[in-house]
């Protein structure tokens, strides 16, 4: 089966088209115990949208992933439950990838995508990017590409993949 990935960029914070965040929604950085929130989020987040190619890593392949101080991951609450979450991968270039982006299915379709993408964004910028960057594909969620766009980031290239 193939499928088309869309790669999207902002070149400078003020391409933001910032929506307000829900007062119920905070983020918080992980820290503590990062490798193992970063395998919750993703499983979490993943098992709707058909992320599988981190499903077999070993507890090593997640403490090397996570190794990194360039890469951060941010955990999205409501009232104390997990409603998404997003990890920045920061490259040599001083790039900023948005490496994972997602919400559970307990709160997709309640308009906290663009809330949460949002600040994903901020701190994307605050990590003094010169770019942001991420890709999608038409296997996320079908709002996925909207989003990213309604947000001020501005498609560079697509891939057809088989």
């Amino acid at each position: 089966m193939s499928s088309k990935v869309y790669y999207l960029q902002q070149l400078s914070l003020s391409q933001l088209s910032a929506k307000p965040m829900n007062e119920h929604l905070s983020v918080q950085e992980i820290i503590e115990q990062q490798a193992q929130k970063s395998r919750e989020f993703y499983i979490a987040v993943g098992k709707n949208w058909q992320w599988n190619d981190k499903l077999a890593w070993s507890e090593q392949q997640w403490l090397d992933y996570i190794e990194s101080n360039q890469l951060r991951t941010f955990g999205a609450y409501i009232k104390g439950l997990l409603a998404g979450y997003f990890e920045l991968h920061k490259h040599s270039d001083n790039s900023v990838e948005i490496a994972y982006f997602g919400l559970t299915a307990d709160y997709l379709g309640q308009g906290l995508g663009g809330d949460l993408l949002t600040r994903c964004l901020q701190t994307a910028w605050q990590w003094q990017a010169n770019k942001v960057w991420v890709h999608t594909c038409d296997l996320d969620h079908p709002s996925a590409l909207a989003n990213y766009q309604a947000r001020g980031m501005s498609l560079y290239q697509t891939i057809l993949e088989h």
